[in-house]
């Protein structure tokens, strides 16, 4: 019988690969090691969502001493500190990736500091070491990476959202690429803290792939905001005019200047220099992994979690995948995750909330869709002369009323959005959602109480 170094060894350390070997310590998987390059924790806990929400956190602060003021309170001169924003936020994030050692650590599963590249079906590389290990089975759980524009004229004069959260200070001026959540929220993000900010986007408007309705009224609440965004053109050329200013050539013709230029125009399957080749493991035009239902490669004994399949790129979600992983493996338990019915959230300021179906899909796939929208006044707001306005949106099965899709931006859509969701997967109907007695007085009872199907104008 052969014999291998570990039964299990788990490249990457992020939400996915964490969960699945834990969940496979658990489960009696045997002898389990987890490589790591970076950091414990991946990209969410590192350099992802949770320090990203942080400076939301932080951007917000100058609109709510506004509001403050609206409700009797009389606020004094206030001042932002950047370095103590970073000194806060890094503080945290140890305390964070202390948190993933310590399970993995509990669980027994053996923690390698190191760059994992696989150099044939059973063997791992671990480069720094210089040395190679074998494994029964491999998950790769390695991520994704920000896309920064390699091959433009100057391209190396931008930073991605990785570096955004090291930066020494806050930039005067900032230039930002892209349409997506990431683009959209830096943009807010830099605003509220003070800089000057542009966001250039090759298409009409920003967050593609969301609802209609939500996109339009994100996109003229960032403008609201402050942040200017120039759409249907894309950066040609960067380039470096001194006293750390950089000059971004648009193809529309127009040239910006800001101490700082961002690319926030998508990500890309971690899977480069990875050695899948050697293995048979296939991946797609992309560059992510191939995958079944049950994370399996195209290799019997190699799988792949999280955002390196590019199935649905959500922390939550790599989680759920990791956990069925070790369910099918080594539970005798075959589980495969449901994509389907996700929330998700956006944390541009109002924030977005979103579940299911968007109306245009819905139409596509439905004979009859009943839309129920509203926006209005949050009352938060009330008493003041400035604040955005809420949005809030149901997509119907016209004939069977199955709720399809929820939608809502304004304050603490992303914790309603968690409820909604349930309700959604569910499969519950309208009635049903009227059948339940609103909350008053909350911005959530709309969803109980919308009663009229919304028309469009001729």
């Amino acid at each position: 019988m052969t014999q291998f170094d570990y039964d299990l060894f788990v490249i990457g350390a992020g939400s996915g690969g964490v969960r699945a070997s834990r969940m496979a310590a658990k489960h009696g998987a045997g002898k389990i090691a987890i490589a790591e390059e970076h950091r414990y924790g991946g990209t969410c806990v590192i350099r992802g969502c949770v320090p990203k929400k942080l400076f939301v956190y932080a951007s917000e602060f100058e609109k709510t001493f506004k509001l403050a003021e609206s409700f009797g309170w009389s606020v004094g001169e206030s001042e932002f500190s950047w370095e103590k924003l970073i000194a806060a936020k890094d503080a945290e994030i140890d305390r964070l990736e202390g948190i993933y050692q310590r399970l993995l650590k509990n669980s027994g599963v053996e923690m390698i500091s190191d760059r994992a590249v696989i150099e044939g079906p059973n063997t791992i590389r671990l480069v720094n070491e210089d040395r190679t290990v074998t494994a029964k089975k491999i998950l790769i759980a390695t991520g994704g990476t920000p896309f920064a524009h390699e091959g433009m004229v100057g391209h190396r004069l931008g930073i991605t959202s990785n570096e955004a959260f090291y930066l020494p200070e806050l930039p005067k001026r900032v230039v930002v690429a892209g349409g997506g959540y990431i683009a959209c929220e830096f943009a807010q993000i830099f605003k509220g803290m003070g800089s000057d900010v542009v966001q250039v986007y090759r298409g009409d408007k920003v967050l593609r792939g969301f609802d209609e309705d939500v996109r339009d009224h994100v996109h003229n609440e960032i403008e609201a905001s402050g942040v200017r965004i120039i759409t249907n053109t894309i950066f040609t050329k960067i380039e470096d005019i001194g006293d750390g200013v950089k000059r971004v050539h648009l193809k529309n013709g127009e040239v910006l200047e800001a101490e700082c230029v961002m690319y926030a125009i998508g990500r890309n399957p971690h899977t480069v220099g990875l050695g899948l080749e050697t293995a048979g493991v296939e991946v797609d035009e992309k560059g992510a992994i191939k995958v079944d239902a049950y994370s399996k490669t195209t290799a019997d004994h190699i799988y792949a979690v999280g955002d390196v399949t590019n199935r649905v790129n959500l922390t939550p979600v790599a989680i759920r995948e990791g956990a069925a992983f070790a369910q099918t493996v080594y539970n005798d338990n075959p589980t495969a995750f449901d994509h389907s019915d996700i929330a998700s959230a956006v944390f541009t300021q109002p924030p977005v909330g979103s579940v299911g179906m968007t109306e245009a899909e819905a139409r596509e796939s439905f004979k009859e869709v009943d839309i129920y929208k509203t926006s209005f006044r949050p009352m938060k707001y009330s008493l003041s002369d400035f604040g955005s306005r809420m949005l809030m949106k149901l997509v119907v099965d016209g004939e069977t009323q199955r709720v399809l899709g929820v939608h809502i931006v304004g304050p603490d859509a992303p914790e309603m959005i968690q409820l909604a969701g349930i309700a959604v997967k569910a499969g519950l109907t309208k009635d049903q959602y009227d059948a339940a007695c609103a909350v008053h007085p909350t911005s959530a009872e709309e969803l109980v109480t919308m009663a009229d199907k919304w028309v469009p104008s001729e």
